[in-house]
């Protein structure tokens, strides 16, 4: 479980669960069909397609933020009848 760092839980990533995409932070290395090949191996689900973007770093109070991008987060979409039972539905 070292390429998915941490479930993302905000408003909008608990809206799409409904519509069955989970969110997380991944390795910032990590790639989309890999993203994709290691879902669908551990937990046993077949992922429809995976959106990826760059999360920047800001640091909260500071005049100098910093826009590099060490974050990286994925939406992961399933197929019907497909859920990630540690995920919230």
């Amino acid at each position: 479980m070292e390429k998915s760092k941490n479930q993302l839980i905000t408003e909008k990533s608990i809206r799409l669960l409904q519509q069955n995409q989970y969110t997380s932070h991944v390795d910032s290395k990590l790639t989309k069909t890999e993203m994709k090949s290691w879902i669908e191996g551990f937990f046993a689900v077949k992922a429809e397609g995976i959106n990826s973007s760059r999360v920047a770093n800001r640091k909260r109070g500071s005049k100098l933020s910093s826009n590099s991008t060490s974050k990286k987060k994925m939406i992961a979409r399933l197929r019907a009848n497909y859920f990630i039972p540690l995920f919230i539905n």
